[in-house]
This record gives structure tokens, C-alpha cells and sequence, in this order.
């Protein structure tokens, strides 16, 4: 891949990135095209033959995602309020399209899955738990108030349950960032590798769940040029910070604690941006071989 592919993969990126940020705005055609970079008269067809969705497609789709995972999380607003956030102005409009997705109703899907919000569980790559077995995992949870985090990444789209199969390419990734931030004074002690999930994994297609592979750094930077890496800010705001030091097999135990156990006793709910988790130790050099991996879910209090 030359760097004029990589620029254009860039600037997708970049796009995804603000439309996730900003899913509760409208979005016209020539906004989103100028945000590109790329001209309105080519850049629905650029987008398309990189993402494999039309604009329109992929907009509608991870707004759908996200008013799934807000009907079944938030049962502080209505439906109706739900759509009007995400710039419905016409509840039979959104009913129409969330069915058309979904195949049920926004008031059918609220009630089949609001009432035992445990049926959901955060399913990240490296997840081999037996079903039968019983989870024991706890963690101390604090509450955090967290500035903007610049961070470099390597992407990945497709199934989280496969990432597990990509772990030489992660560890090269990883080591890729390092190299880059070193290389221009980029990484202090305060360093974290850590993992951003974008994608809620039980509402979306699992060939277009998005990972983000990352390394935090002191200041954004521009990377046109680099292969294969890219340089996002995880927004400030509220975090539930999980501290967990479980074995490779109980990520899903520990999403499921932080979501079904912590989070509907604690007065907060979550927020609309995505979760991820932040890598402390080597698991080889631990005695258990356990991980040390703090989760950081984003926040708010009840209304």
C-alpha cells in the first residue's frame, strides 16, 4: 500500500471517527464530503469502495447501533426521546427504519430485551470461557474524571471474536506506534497501550465491528504518511474504571460485571462513546499468568 492509499484510508478514518463522535447531529452530503477532504462530485464512491457501505448506509447503520444499545440501557428516556436525540422528527420514520434493520419495533425491542439487560455481554476478542462455568470475577470501580487522550492506532474491522487469531499482527502493531511515537518524542511514562471497541458487539454485524489498536502519546500529531497507523483523541469526560487481574479467559466475565453487576447499582449510566481497556502488565511475567487490565466504561448521572 502506497502513501497516497494510506491517506485516503486516513482521512475514512478520520470521517468514521466524526461520525461516531457527532451521531446525534444531522449530517448532509456536502458536510461530510467536506470533512473528507475528498470532492462531493467522487466522494460517495471513494467511501464505498473502501468501507463497502454507501455513506448513507453507514451513517444510518451505527446510528441504529447506538439507539439499541440507548433503548436497552437507558431507561431514563422514552423511545420517542431516544429518536428525537438522534434526529428523528418523526416517530413513525424511526420506527420504519429500525425495524427495516432489526426486523421488530424500537417498542418491541425495548421490552424483549430491557428487562434482563444480562441477556447483553461485551463478547472482546480473546474470550474463551466455558458458558457453563460460574463467574467469580469482582473488580474495585472508580469513578474518573478523564481528560482528552491522544492516541495513535492501528484499525482493524471485523469480528472481535476473531481478533484473537490476529495476535502477531497486534503485537507488530503495537510495536509499530511505539516506534513512531519514540521516533518523534511522542511517548512519556505515562504511556498506555490500550484497545477502543467502537462498535456495540451485540447490535452490530460482526464484519463491521471496529477495533482500534492504540497507544496513547503527549499531543496529536499528523501521520499522513505513515502505513498503517493513524492518530485519534478518546474524548474527555466521565469514566467507570474497572480494575481487574483475571486470567486470558474472563474478559467477558469482566465486561459482564462492569454491565450487568456495577453499572445499574451505581447511579450512573453509560454514555454515548465507546469503552476500552488499558493494558498494565506482561501476562508472562505474572506468577498466575494473570492480565492486570483496567476497563474504562464513559459515564453520566441520571437526568
Amino acid at each position: 500500500m502506497n502513501s497516497y492509499q494510506q491517506e485516503y484510508i486516513r482521512r475514512i478514518h478520520d470521517l468514521q471517527d466524526y461520525i461516531e463522535a457527532h451521531s446525534e447531529e444531522a449530517h448532509t452530503s456536502e458536510q461530510l464530503a467536506e470533512i473528507s477532504g475528498f470532492s462531493k462530485y467522487h466522494f460517495h464512491r471513494i467511501f464505498k469502495s473502501i468501507t463497502s457501505e454507501s455513506i448513507f448506509e453507514y451513517v444510518t447503520r451505527t446510528r441504529l447501533e447506538q439507539i439499541a444499545s440507548m433503548l436497552v440501557s437507558r431507561p431514563d428516556l422514552s423511545i420517542t426521546d431516544i429518536a428525537y436525540r438522534f434526529g428523528f422528527s418523526d416517530s413513525a420514520v424511526f420506527s420504519r427504519s429500525f425495524k427495516k434493520h432489526y426486523g421488530i419495533k424500537p417498542s418491541e425491542f425495548k421490552q424483549k430485551y430491557s428487562n434482563n439487560c444480562k441477556d447483553f455481554s461485551f463478547q472482546p476478542f480473546y474470550t474463551k470461557r466455558v458458558d457453563s462455568q460460574i463467574s467469580t470475577v469482582t473488580a474495585d470501580v472508580e469513578i474518573i474524571a478523564m481528560d482528552a487522550l491522544p492516541v495513535l492506532y492501528s484499525r482493524k474491522t471485523g469480528a472481535y471474536k476473531e481478533l484473537y487469531d490476529y495476535a502477531d499482527s497486534f503485537a507488530k502493531a503495537i510495536e509499530g506506534l511505539f516506534s513512531f511515537g519514540m521516533s518523534r518524542n511522542l511517548i512519556d511514562e505515562q504511556v498506555k497501550v490500550l484497545f477502543a471497541y467502537h462498535t456495540y458487539p451485540d447490535f452490530s454485524e460482526e464484519e463491521k465491528q471496529r477495533t482500534s489498536f492504540c497507544v496513547s502519546i503527549t499531543e496529536p500529531v499528523a501521520v499522513d504518511e505513515q502505513r498503517g497507523i493513524g492518530c485519534m483523541t478518546i474524548p474527555a469526560g466521565k469514566y467507570a474504571v474497572g480494575h481487574f487481574e483475571i486470567f486470558h479467559g474472563e474478559y467477558t466475565d469482566a465486561w459482564n460485571y462492569l454491565y450487568g453487576e456495577w453499572l445499574p447499582q451505581s447511579g450512573y449510566l453509560p454514555r454515548n462513546s465507546f469503552p476500552f481497556e488499558v493494558y498494565l502488565n506482561k501476562p508472562d511475567e505474572h506468577p498466575q499468568k494473570k492480565h492486570i487490565v483496567d476497563i474504562y466504561v464513559p459515564i453520566e448521572p441520571f437526568s
